[in-house]
């Protein structure tokens, strides 16, 4: 009876224990079940179908490009200034007696004007002594003249041979003569001295300061203030050395010019022409300067309707008419990098191709040997684009072009490697 209750005990304890290590090892069971779980979904799944990243075709504006024949136009710069101006100087001396109201800066006066008036007093009375000396030499003169008739007249009976120059009166009738021409220099001396009394324009033009003022005494030589003409301006433009290639005569550059500036608020032209070369290299700059003139810069002789003048240090902007050349394609600037344009063929591939720049101005650049008339240039700048890519054309069929792009797909895939 007690071994029976005794094994009946250890069968208890023995369920107790299993039980105790069951429900330990449960999480561990557990995890188990999910990792044979997780390992059997890894093992039977399917691999997910591959495709290729495609990138969007870029979509470009095109212009097709001609040959022309243009003018290589040169720009430079430069200021306007008069090509005659002058320092008007007293000849005489004396007060400053009257001052014309013109002649003050930017006065505009003609050739002859009276622009001031020395006081002419001591030269006037320097002409009545010069009239009067003149008098009493030609007084003189025709005194020896008579004295030389009465001595001619006393020696017609001499029998000695021909009679002496003395005696004939010969000399004393030179001094007079040279007397009389003496006191004739002196008279125009006078009057030249009595006429620079008054300061005249040499020229038509514009008064750029005056440094004397009434009263005032001025010797020889007084700088009374300094006059531009106003017939002619001048410009000196400056061109680099490699410039002189597009000009039809380097030595005689005999061409037009046309000059702008910004003046009342809006761009005003001028129209000139290039006369002469300075013929030497500036050692600062290393620059040639052309000369322009412009004819009647101040309007003087004729002005049209909303037409301004070109006034004197007005900074200009010159565009130099250059030689003639045949077969230029003239393209925008932003068209062309490093020597570069983008060409699109007819199957709308890209050709990045490497173009003769002959000349660049602010806005165009002029290309030789390089584009055929016809050939397609992209208006539209793309970044990162090679050779051969496939681009759409704005306002084209799209579907004219699907095979050529299926193609540049299926070339994308080689490239990546993707069957």
């Amino acid at each position: 009876m007690q071994s029976d209750k005794s094994m009946h005990g250890n069968a208890d304890q023995m369920i107790n224990k299993i039980k105790t290590i069951l429900r330990r090892m449960s999480p561990l069971f557990i995890l188990l079940v999910f990792i044979i779980a997780a390992q059997l979904l890894i093992s039977t799944k399917e691999a997910p179908e591959q495709k290729a990243d495609t990138a969007p075709v870029p979509i470009v504006d095109v212009t097709e490009v001609q040959q022309q024949t243009v003018s290589l136009n040169l720009p430079s710069y430069g200021v306007v200034s008069p090509k005659y101006k002058t320092q008007l100087v007293t000849e005489v001396q004396g007060r400053m007696q009257s001052i014309s109201n013109n002649f003050v800066a930017g006065g505009v006066v003609k050739k002859g004007d009276e622009l001031a008036v020395i006081e002419p007093s001591d030269y006037e009375a320097d002409l009545m002594q010069a009239q009067a000396s003149l008098a009493q030499a030609q007084a003189a003169l025709e005194e020896e003249m008579a004295k030389g008739e009465v001595a001619k007249n006393d020696w017609k009976g001499y029998d000695g041979g021909i009679p002496p120059e003395l005696g004939l009166r010969l000399p004393q009738l030179k001094q007079e003569q040279a007397n009389v021409k003496f006191q004739q220099a002196a008279l125009a001396r006078a009057q030249r001295n009595l006429e620079r009394t008054v300061i005249r324009a040499p020229f038509d033009g514009i008064i750029k300061a005056r440094n004397v003022d009434l009263g005032q005494y001025v010797t020889l030589g007084t700088n009374l203030g300094e006059l531009y003409d106003t017939r002619i301006a001048e410009v000196r433009l400056p061109l680099s050395n490699n410039d002189l290639a597009y000009l039809e005569s380097v030595d005689n550059p005999d061409t037009h010019v046309s000059l702008s500036a910004d003046l009342a608020g809006r761009v005003i032209t001028w129209q000139g022409q290039i006369v002469r070369s300075e013929g030497v290299i500036d050692a600062e700059n290393r620059m040639v300067y052309l000369v322009a003139e412009v004819k009647d810069p101040y309007l003087r002789g004729h002005r049209a309707e909303g037409q301004l003048p070109l006034k004197y240090g007005t900074f200009v902007t010159a565009v130099i008419k250059g030689r003639t050349v045949e077969g230029i394609v003239k393209l925008p600037r932003h068209l062309v990098r490093d020597n570069q344009v983008t060409i699109v063929h007819s199957d709308n591939s890209i050709e990045l191709r490497s173009v003769n720049v002959v000349r660049t101005d602010l806005e165009n650049v002029y290309i030789k040997d390089s584009l055929d008339n016809g050939e397609r240039v992209s208006l539209t700048n793309l970044s990162n684009v090679e050779d051969g890519q496939i681009v759409k054309i704005v306002g084209e069929d799209s579907s004219s072009n699907q095979d050529s792009q299926d193609e540049n797909t299926e070339k994308q895939l080689a490239n990546a490697g993707v069957q």
